[in-house]
């Protein structure tokens, strides 16, 4: 559901009520607060990707929110302002192969701990916001928060990255395997795209352990 177009001074008390979780885990100790998120686990086809934010405390991004609640427009905005304003970030993507191989619950794992691995090479974070993963390997303290991209600036900032990463990835895969729609479903499972794998058959980026039957 896309959200109504909020005042200036509506998006200003909603990024003051999704800095909650960081205003509290400032005043406990933590310096810096990076939020993390995946986009992709449900596809037919396609990576999974992951996102890392580090936001400046200093500096306000108006209008971040959990990524499907946004139109695209307003995603390929915010995505240009996080890269501008954020501390630092990063986005990883791990492949259907890899997938295939993991399978998808470690695969996003695998994103993710290689995300903090890249940003940790900018800032270090001394804790993770994350959208109700059960994330450990990574060093960092870790707070999982269920709905966390729609509850903390920090993990929607993340989830805008992974989104449109993702998203301008599967445009691309379009033009490469012709067809099957990719730039449209970005490789969900809609009617059209089961059409297309029933009649041509998958790529090489289908994720295979997900579609083992097509009827």
């Amino acid at each position: 559901m896309i959200m109504a177009r909020l005042t200036v001074e509506q998006l200003e008390e909603k990024y003051e009520a999704l800095y909650a979780y960081e205003r509290e885990y400032h005043a406990k100790g933590y310096s810096v607060i990076a939020g993390i998120d995946e986009a992709g686990r449900g596809p037919l086809a396609g990576p999974v990707v992951a996102g890392c934010c580090i936001l400046d405390p200093d500096v306000k991004i108006l209008g971040l929110d959990d990524s499907k609640k946004l139109s695209e427009k307003k995603r390929e905005e915010l995505f240009v302002e996080i890269k501008e304003k954020a501390l630092a970030w990063t986005v990883c993507e791990i492949s259907a192969e890899v997938i295939d191989e993991i399978n998808i619950l470690e695969a996003t794992k695998k994103a993710m701990r290689t995300c903090v691995e890249e940003i940790s090479k900018k800032i270090r974070p001394d804790l993770l916001l994350i959208d109700a993963v059960n994330l450990s390997g990574t060093g960092v303290d870790v707070v999982p928060i269920i709905k966390g991209d729609a509850n903390s600036n920090s993990i929607a900032a993340a989830s805008i990255l992974a989104k449109v990463t993702r998203d301008h990835i599967m445009v691309e895969y379009d033009k490469v395997y012709p067809g099957y729609g990719f730039a449209k479903h970005k490789g969900y499972g809609t009617k059209d795209h089961y059409a297309a794998i029933r009649e041509s058959g998958m790529t090489p980026i289908h994720r295979r352990s997900f579609l083992k039957v097509i009827h």
